[in-house]
């Protein structure tokens, strides 16, 4: 063996050695750490996947172990890191975690923890981050802390009580991050906050806190976000405020008095100052923060005019001023038209009996969103607007405007914003609009989505040129003096009879019918011919309801000649009328089939004519594509909704068709979540979710049991009906589509739907499938988890849309602030996460990752169970 031969041999048994060695190293963890761990795993109400306590090894390798991370085998093999968030863990938090000495990271956050926060977590001399949050812990917090190298604080939503120590915060020098929301602290913010010179995220949100803002909380250099909303902070807001030169974003919503030194808040973007009781003008130095884009100042007391120094505002890309007592309109919109950045501007409840000025001169270019409702305004709608080519929104809803409507209205026809398309609003009473973002749907569409014009003096006829708006959702020109005959065609078969009542003089589809001399009536589109035949064959096969409960029954009536019981000739019709041969005494002796599996008895036309008075205007409870919907109580005391088909443009008394489908006492669940002054306190957690899982139980019906399947492709909140227990029943299938064959599992489509609803695939191919509705399901169940329509107009525009919003919330791990207060319930939030999960698979952007409608049913039911 030569020298070179050796070395090599003598090299390779060196590092087998070492190999050998360093394996033994890493095969046991530190005996202290391994007793700490197993002290804590005996306390939790079951065991972690992967932790074997009784390995045949004499020392359990615990370093191996799920969430466990040790250092280097040559510092001494210790545990660093315990990381078990959302692992569904039960039980009590274990002292004997006190015995990792050597901790740096402690994340046992989203569990179902329920203990008192032990003092011994609150002495690690090396932990940096501490996650407790979404649990069930209680009690108060030890007054005696010492975490000198803790950068990251987060106990938020927990039932954590008490006052915040006040001494704590000269121990946590180092620390960057606090979160203590969604707790039931007390008391005031403790001043020594303002020691932690190295804070850069503060919240104390949604909690009871009481009195002032500290002013030494004004000399934090680094913080950047500080969300203080819903707790009972009064008090000026200090001038101190302006040293937070690095604060992006700030939250005292729903609390307190204003000043600001926006000159020295040269970071600020989003401001949030809504729902409080600030007095006097409106602040005038806001535009001197140079990056502020947001403001949100609703509900507050403030007077005045817009301030004069906003006509230099250039950052300013959405404004709501909503519920105050602003004055000067047309010096308002005067200022804020040199905003040449603002895109959302709503002014509701403000200016009171003023005049929508005419100034031609008047321009945005950007704006998207224009709400001036509920204002008492006179004049007419104004020639300016014909400018606003951005334009997406508009809600003049409940002023005295008069004149006519303008034909220009409908030659909104330029692209929506890329990113953006608007979605549902309620005018009237509503305050703030909502959209949705669509991402994938840049087509060429007609952009002009919700136009509320009800409430006014308008006069004239309804321009033609609106049936272009292909994807108008919302369309109200209620309480007006219209007349003339109601469009048909587009979007206009759609929209319901309260659309257009109080107005005498309209006639047509939605209202009384025209005369018979009127020739102007446009013809049926082949389109909706042929949405109407898929309306009644859907509504033969499926009708409403989920379960067991679908339709009542199914009934076709063809008047036929009291003789020979044969189909009535309309020619001869007329001449029996003539004769003087009533309706009424040919209906009497029809005999009609109404059958479900508790009541085979049958029903005369006479019976069905007396329950919804000769169908008399006063019962139209709605109005679908496909006809009128009247409200009936049968002659055996059973309600009903009876849908009457229309063959033609009119009802003809003898060539009509009926659907009769139960009644449903508590309406549409878009409607108690959105409409409702009281709706939405009333809809508590389990309602809700009993609501999501019959809606799913439906689903599931249409997509898997019925035969044939059918995708229903219109999923939506305002498509869930109500029973009087709040059973949820699927309606209106006048969008949806049967799939013939087993085999099949899509259909080839146009693009239909509500928008905010569409799944982003079908913007990319004609097809819709069964996952199209689920994903439209997902939303749905966002609105229930959050109340939210699928915008909210008044928010910054990063927390606008509502998907986009919660899914950025998840990703920070704030999701337990994206519920709807009225229902946030600490004992019920665990059943909320696993909801809000579900709905984020729903809204996967990969149809196949989606779930089934089998699948959801099977998640909803048993959202409750602990394991």
């Amino acid at each position: 063996m030569g020298v070179l031969d050796f070395w090599v041999v003598f090299v390779f048994l060196g590092l087998s050695l070492q190999s050998q060695v360093l394996n033994s190293q890493k095969m046991s963890c530190n005996s202290n750490d391994l007793k700490a761990l197993e002290g804590f795993l005996s306390e939790l109400g079951s065991g972690i996947n992967g932790w074997d306590t009784n390995s045949s090894s004499s020392s359990p390798n615990c370093c191996n172990w799920l969430g466990i991370t040790c250092d280097s085998p040559a510092a001494g093999g210790r545990v660093v890191k315990l990381e078990l968030s959302g692992k569904r863990l039960t039980g009590k938090i274990s002292q004997s975690l006190s015995g990792l000495d050597q901790l740096k990271t402690l994340n046992l956050s989203f569990n179902f923890l329920r203990s008192p926060l032990p003092q011994s977590l609150l002495n690690f001399p090396n932990l940096e981050v501490l996650d407790l949050s979404n649990n069930n812990l209680f009690s108060s917090i030890p007054g005696d802390i010492n975490l000198p190298s803790l950068q990251i604080l987060d106990i938020s939503d927990n039932s954590l009580t008490g006052s915040v120590p006040m001494g704590i915060w000269n121990n946590l020098t180092r620390i960057r991050f606090v979160d203590m929301g969604f707790n039931y602290f007390s008391g005031s913010i403790p001043p020594g906050i303002g020691n932690c010179s190295s804070l850069e995220h503060l919240c104390l949100a949604s909690n009871d806190l009481i009195g002032p803002i500290p002013e030494n909380l004004f000399r934090l250099p680094k913080l950047g976000h500080l969300s203080l909303p819903e707790n009972r902070l009064s008090g000026e807001l200090s001038d101190g405020i302006g040293n937070l030169s690095n604060l992006v974003h700030l939250d005292i919503s729903a609390n307190c008095p204003i000043g600001l030194n926006c000159l020295a808040m040269s970071s600020l973007v989003s401001l949030d100052l809504a729902t409080n009781q600030f007095t006097g003008p409106v602040p005038d130095n806001l535009p001197s923060c140079p990056q502020l884009k947001n403001i949100n100042l609703a509900k507050n007391y403030f007077t005045g005019q817009i301030p004069e120094s906003f006509r230099n505002f250039q950052s300013l890309t959405s404004l709501s001023l909503s519920n105050s007592s602003i004055s000067n309109l047309s010096d308002a919109l005067g200022i804020l038209q040199n905003c040449q950045n603002l895109t959302t501007l709503v002014l509701t409840l403000n200016f009171h009996s003023e005049t929508l000025p005419s100034d031609p001169s008047l321009g945005f270019k950007n704006l998207k969103a224009l709400v001036i409702a509920n204002c008492g305004l006179t004049g007419v709608i104004p020639q300016w607007l014909h400018g606003l080519i951005q334009l997406q929104l508009l809600d003049l809803s409940l002023n005295r405007l008069g004149g006519t409507i303008p034909p220009w209205l409908g030659n909104f026809d330029s692209l929506f914003l890329p990113g953006f398309v608007p979605q549902l609003f309620y005018g009237g009473d509503s305050e703030e609009p909502d959209w949705i973002t669509e991402p994938h749907l840049q087509k060429c569409m007609t952009s002009m989505e919700n136009l509320d014009l009800s409430h006014n003096n308008l006069s004239g006829t309804i321009p033609p040129s609106l049936v272009s708006l292909s994807f108008l959702s919302r369309f109200n020109v209620a309480y007006n003096q219209l007349h003339g005959v109601i469009p048909v065609g587009g979007q206009f078969p759609t929209f319901p009879n309260s659309s257009f009542e109080g107005n005498p003089g309209l006639c047509g589809e939605h209202a009384s019918p025209c005369p018979s001399s009127d020739k102007q009536t446009p013809q049926v589109s082949p389109r909706k011919s042929k949405r109407r035949r898929k309306g009644v064959i859907i509504g033969m096969a499926v009708g409403i309801g989920f379960g067991t409960t679908f339709l009542l029954a199914l009934m076709f009536l063809i008047i036929l000649r009291a003789s020979s019981r044969q189909e009535v000739d309309p020619e001869k019709e007329d001449q029996d009328d003539a004769n003087g041969k009533k309706f009424e005494e040919l209906g009497s002796r029809l005999v009609v089939l109404f059958r479900n599996k508790d009541n085979n008895k049958e029903l005369t036309l006479d019976d069905l004519l007396k329950s919804t008075n000769d169908f008399d205007q006063e019962n139209i409870i709605g109005c679908g594509g496909f006809g009128l919907v009247y409200r009936a109580t049968l002659p055996d005391g059973r309600k009903v909704a009876i849908k009457r088909l229309c063959v033609a443009r009119y009802c003809n008394y003898r060539n009509d068709r009926l659907l009769i489908y139960s009644y449903m006492e508590n309406g549409s669940l878009d409607y108690w979540l959105h409409e409702k002054l009281d709706g939405p306190s009333s809809l508590d957690w389990d309602r809700r979710l009993q609501i999501a899982q019959g809606a799913v139980r439906g689903l599931a019906y249409l997509h898997q049991s019925c035969e044939p399947h059918i995708l229903h492709r219109d999923i939506k909140s305002s498509n869930i009906l109500l029973d009087e227990n709040f059973e949820a029943h699927l309606a209106d299938f006048g969008l949806a589509r049967l799939i013939l064959s087993p085999y099949d599992t899509h259909v080839t489509t146009d693009l239909v739907g509500t928008l905010g609803y569409i799944p982003p695939e079908y913007g990319q191919a004609s097809v819709a499938t069964y996952k199209g509705d689920v994903y439209s399901f997902g939303v749905v169940l966002l609105e229930l988890l959050t109340g939210k329509r699928p915008m909210d107009m008044c928010k910054a525009k990063e927390n606008r849309d509502l998907i986009s919003w919660v899914l950025r919330m998840r990703r920070e791990k704030l999701e337990t602030q994206v519920f709807d207060p009225f229902i946030y319930d600490k004992q019920k939030s665990k059943e909320m996460l696993r909801v809000l999960e579900i709905a984020c698979r729903c809204l996967c952007d990969c149809p196949k990752l989606r779930p089934s409608t089998l699948q959801l049913v099977s998640w909803l039911d048993n959202v409750d169970c602990d394991v």
